[in-house]
């Protein structure tokens, strides 16, 4: 068994074809993801790759809709999403493919 920590990590991004990664591949990414209250990002999409979301604690916005602790978002590529953070809150996120350079501003 190793251990290992998130923090040793990009962005928190912990699987995927970049480094470091656990398991390098480019079938998919995966992350925690950590926002503090009033945490904002601005709208953007991406082209190519699907992405999932699971909010797990809650309040926060995402494109005018709110959602709550172990809610699941599936973002399709093409559609645009911002989020704001109402609350200290954490996300896991999965990205199908992985494609680093697949996010663009709106």
């Amino acid at each position: 068994m190793k251990k290992y920590n998130l923090k040793d990590f990009t962005k928190w991004w912990f699987i995927g074809d970049f480094e470091p990664s656990l398991f390098k591949t480019d079938m998919f990414e995966v992350a925690i993801k950590e926002y503090r209250k009033w945490d904002k990002e601005e709208s953007h999409h991406h082209k190519i790759a699907t992405e999932y979301t699971i909010f797990n604690s809650w309040k926060y916005r995402m494109k005018d809709n709110y959602y709550e602790t172990w809610d699941i978002v599936e973002i399709l590529p093409w559609e645009s999403t911002d989020f704001e953070c109402l609350e200290d809150w954490n996300t896991t996120v999965v990205k199908i493919p992985c494609v680093s350079w697949d996010k663009y501003i709106d």
